[in-house]
């Protein structure tokens, strides 16, 4: 057997979870968890558009920016970015999300599935501002279930050990797009001096 067709085959090679296991799957934030999300500055939010693509956008701000309403609601703040809007535009069309949420240094991530909604209120979107800055909008998360993943797979990968990291590069978004658009080396490089300035002084604003 090579590509597996059915559940059956796949708990062949791996055992159903123990029973003590499936106990952390919870459907409301725990006490720790609700601390997890007040030192986490960075997550990865997963998205279904109606024809069945998926869609994951990083998703980082100041540690806590992800703010818990309720045990059971999370509000997530939209800041600038490249206006592609497929996670938000997914949201729109099916109400589907996942998360993963990470802290620097700690092993475990958090897991968070349900349904999301987004609003443009002032009031709200205003209680979400950075640096002076409110949201573009807030994306308003209703837990069906969460808990926290082992740290097996971030220790495998050292991701959190320095020795271990590649030396520092940078994407060049120039080679990507200047071919495509009938554009030379020149364009190439005005476009990463801009992706540059997106980094740096533009990193709030897309203007």
């Amino acid at each position: 057997m090579a590509r597996l067709t059915s559940t059956d085959d796949l708990r062949r090679i791996i055992a159903e979870p123990r029973p003590a296991t499936k106990t952390k799957i919870l459907d409301a934030l725990d006490e720790q968890s609700i601390d997890f999300l007040k030192r986490c500055p960075f997550a990865l939010v997963g998205t279904t558009a109606a024809d069945g693509t998926i869609e994951v956008s990083p998703k980082g701000d100041e540690p806590g920016f992800i703010r818990v309403e309720d045990p059971k609601t999370l509000l997530i703040p939209e800041r600038v970015g490249n206006n592609l809007a497929f996670g938000l535009s997914n949201i729109l069309a099916t109400g589907k999300i996942g998360l993963i949420a990470l802290v620097p240094a700690t092993g475990e991530t958090l897991r968070v599935s349900g349904t999301a909604e987004i609003f443009d209120d002032a009031d709200l979107v205003g209680s979400l501002s950075s640096l002076g800055k409110p949201a573009l909008l807030a994306t308003r998360v209703h837990i069906k279930h969460c808990y926290f993943h082992c740290a097996r797979s971030v220790v495998r990968a050292k991701l959190w050990d320095p020795k271990s990291w590649p030396a520092a590069s940078r994407i060049s978004f120039g080679k990507i797009i200047a071919p495509r658009i009938g554009a030379d080396a020149s364009v190439a490089a005005q476009i990463d001096a801009g992706v540059e300035g997106a980094y740096t002084t533009r990193l709030w604003t897309n203007s």
